[in-house]
């Protein structure tokens, strides 16, 4: 059988394309992804603003000839905290139905979670010791506490790297104050993930796609001249080398990121958002052992629906 699965996030459209064997197991079959920036210029008033919104149509339209193109049996799409909290949010998604036929569902914050979980369990070996999943979107930012069986503690917080862009605006390069403006709002909002933490004692931190990729590839061209992940699910980072990566990205000018390997436009300055964030959450919870999940929500999607439960 074959399953396609859309991912409909708040910087980014993802569309993937599987084929289902009679036992469970999925391989590849095409996968994409479509800059769309939902949430440019208007996020922080919860709108998608007329640019972005035709933009978004666009993408879809756009994959629904690639789907007709692979014929699957079953399309399942699936809309994050752009189009969640979106005044018009029901509007795209009528517009999407009436424009190209695609159902989109759209998903709460612990719901996303709960699907970055069951991605990340494909790609990563987990065992009885409770682990830190942190997905930074563009809207919003997910925590997941868990073991490879179970999910002990969830939440997801409107703290997504283009929504604290548009909160904070900050200056080319970031100011010092501006730093410490973000990370004394950082910390109050992620005051409930840091007691999780204490109560539930994960001592490595999984980030899922997205942010943690570019900073997995960035530091490959930085130490090694190469990609380190081009043919890899998953990237060790060394936190030593991965705090120099944010000491030079919080003192660089977007001109300057501009020239970075690795780095693609779209999050040349979402990065100085998403890095402040993740060494903010490592100093917090004393963890020092950081590893990439390629697989999240998309991943964690079709087996949802593989198991029978979307």
């Amino acid at each position: 059988m074959r399953i396609a699965i859309l991912d409909l996030g708040t910087n980014t459209f993802h569309l993937l394309v599987t084929s289902v064997n009679k036992n469970g197991v999925w391989k590849k079959v095409f996968k994409s992804k479509s800059v769309v920036k939902l949430g440019e210029g208007a996020i922080h008033k919860n709108e998608i603003a007329p640019i972005p919104f035709r933009r978004g149509i666009k993408a879809l339209e756009h994959y629904k000839k690639i789907i007709d193109i692979h014929m699957p049996e079953k399309v399942f799409a699936f809309a994050t905290s752009a189009i969640r909290g979106a005044t018009n949010g029901h509007d795209f998604v009528a517009m999407a139905k009436e424009k190209t036929g695609i159902e989109i569902t759209v998903i709460s914050g612990e719901k996303e979670a709960e699907l970055i979980y069951l991605g990340v369990r494909q790609c990563i070996s987990l065992n009885d010791q409770p682990v830190l999943i942190m997905d930074i979107g563009g809207g919003s930012t997910e925590f997941i506490i868990a073991d490879k069986d179970k999910i002990f503690w969830k939440h997801s917080f409107n703290i997504g790297a283009a929504r604290l862009l548009e909160m904070f605006r900050p200056s080319d390069p970031i100011l010092p104050a501006e730093i410490s403006s973000i990370e004394t709002f950082l910390s109050n909002e992620l005051a409930i993930m840091v007691d999780a933490v204490e109560k539930f004692k994960p001592e490595h931190l999984i980030g899922s796609s997205g942010s943690f990729d570019t900073f997995a590839e960035m530091i490959g061209y930085e130490f090694y001249n190469r990609n380190v992940i081009s043919d890899k699910n998953s990237y060790s980072f060394k936190i030593d080398e991965y705090l120099k990566l944010h000491e030079k990205i919080l003192y660089s000018t977007a001109m300057q990121r501009n020239l970075m390997k690795g780095l693609v436009k779209m999050r040349i300055d979402m990065i100085v958002m998403a890095t402040i964030c993740t060494s903010m959450v490592l100093n917090k919870t004393g963890i020092k052992k950081m590893t990439l999940s390629k697989y999240a929500l998309k991943e964690g999607a079709l087996s949802m629906v593989i198991s029978g439960k979307a």
